[in-house]
């Protein structure tokens, strides 16, 4: 059977599918937001790059490596050189930039005189963060420093210039604050959603748990109880209290079916009961020969009828007993009719098994054990009704067993059915089994009879 997977995952895969379609909007729109904005972009581009110029330093100066690293080196190692044909302030393309300690002291710069002019005067007080655009547009061409403080009480400030940002660290920028303020906050958020999501559907599904069980738990001997629809979501509720309604339609089916089973046994023996009385006043050899094939007729209809009353037999019926005394007295009771049809029958015990069964159904089942023996086996046969523990019931017989060869010893039922030698008896045999959750089978050797098994579950 075809599943689509678990609530909780579909809903999941959906919130996922959702959120990153919401993050990639949300992404188109920041970054349109960032990148017209210049004024806001070089803010941030100076930030970024004078606080990484700060830290590289600091942290060099501390373990004694030179300055600049090799990573800076590529961006600030050479001088600013003058470009008379240029309009961008006369200078190629290329990142300026100047250290100074708080008191005013110069630590390193890759700018030459000419291009101080750009930065702040040593003489000024430099302000916690100051920036001019020297070229409007793009790429940035713009200068700007800020001051920056360290846990160990060290102070640094840091100006910087791009002209034409010819290694496009711009997209760096970008970048850095997308993920900074828009993606790890968002995929926090979608984390702690789904979380919640998953939560609070599994809350919301726990009593589904107590509807499965009141489903698995259904007994088809037992009247169909309704299934629990507290605390359901409305949703599910609405689909419990349909089976509901159509479990209540199977138990009006189910009661009318018991009331025919009930009462078809006493429609039928009724109008052949007068019959055979009728009968009986005929003399005749024809009479007779009737009287025994409605005999044989009643037999198959009680049989039938027997079959169709298995089905209406309660749950409520099925109580832990011993079976030596219950297999015992049925024995007892068909001797006189073995004993009358030439045959013998005898009961053993090995052991005295406790299975939850129907008194009345073991019954049936041994009588028609017994009797489907002396159908099919001649006068003088043996049949031997035995218990054995954990929970069997045999019925064998020394006749001449099937006459199919060799091949039928440990016969499967359904071969034995199929052969027709055991008729409805087996069957009703074959349905008592099942409604007592055990298990029939059939042996038989030619020549030296047939058994048949039951096994029982041990209470």
């Amino acid at each position: 059977m075809r599943r689509d997977g678990s609530l909780i995952a579909l809903v999941a895969k959906r919130i996922l599918a959702f959120a990153i379609l919401a993050m990639l909007l949300q992404t188109g729109l920041v970054f349109a937001d960032y990148w017209f904005d210049d004024s806001e972009l070089g803010r941030l581009f100076i930030e970024h790059e004078t606080e990484r110029i700060a830290e590289v330093y600091h942290h060099g100066v501390e373990a004694g490596r030179p300055f600049p690293p090799p990573d800076l080196s590529e961006r600030y190692g050479g001088l600013a050189v003058p470009q008379p044909d240029r309009e961008d302030d006369h200078f190629a393309p290329g990142y300026w930039m100047r250290l100074r300690s708080a008191d005013g002291q110069l630590v390193f710069t890759n700018c030459g005189q000419e291009c101080m002019e750009h930065f702040l005067p040593v003489e000024v007080n430099p302000p916690d963060f100051w920036s001019r655009t020297i070229v409007p547009g793009k790429p940035l061409t713009l200068v700007g420093g800020r001051t920056v403080g360290f846990d160990d009480g060290a102070t640094l400030v840091v100006d910087f210039a791009s002209i034409g940002d010819p290694k496009h660290l711009v997209w760096d920028v970008i970048l850095r604050e997308m993920v900074d303020h828009m993606i790890w906050p968002m995929g926090l958020m979608l984390v702690i959603v789904i979380g919640a999501t998953i939560a609070s559907i599994r809350l919301a599904l726990n009593p589904v748990d107590a509807v499965v069980q009141a489903v698995d738990a259904l007994d088809p001997q037992r009247p169909l109880k309704a299934l629990p629809d507290a605390d359901l979501p409305s949703e599910v509720a609405h689909l419990v209290a349909a089976v509901n309604r159509a479990f209540a339609r199977i138990g009006e089916l189910i009661r009318s079916q018991k009331v025919f089973a009930a009462s078809i046994a006493h429609e039928i023996r009724t109008p052949v009961s007068i019959v055979k009385l009728e009968l009986a006043h005929i003399p005749g050899e024809r009479a007779r020969k009737a009287e025994t094939d409605l005999d044989s007729l009643t037999h198959t209809l009680e049989q039938l009828t027997a079959l169709a009353r298995l089905d209406a037999a309660e749950g409520e019926a099925f109580i832990p007993q011993r079976l030596g005394p219950l297999v015992e007295d049925t024995v007892e009771q068909l001797a006189p009719l073995v004993f009358a049809g030439g045959r013998t029958v005898a009961y053993e015990q090995s052991g005295d098994p406790c299975c939850e069964v129907s008194r009345t159904l073991i019954v049936i089942l041994v009588r028609n054990l017994v009797e489907n023996a002396m159908k099919h086996t001649p006068q003088g046969t043996a049949i031997t009704v035995r218990v054995d523990a954990p929970g069997r019931i045999s019925v064998s017989d020394d006749g001449p067993g099937f006459s199919e060869g060799a091949a039928m010893a440990d016969v499967e039922l359904a071969s034995v059915k199929r052969s027709g030698s055991l008729g409805v008896g087996l069957k009703i045999a074959e349905r008592i089994a099942v409604l007592h959750k055990g298990t029939l089978a059939v042996s038989s050797v030619p020549g030296e009879g047939t058994t048949v098994h039951l096994d029982l579950p041990v209470a």
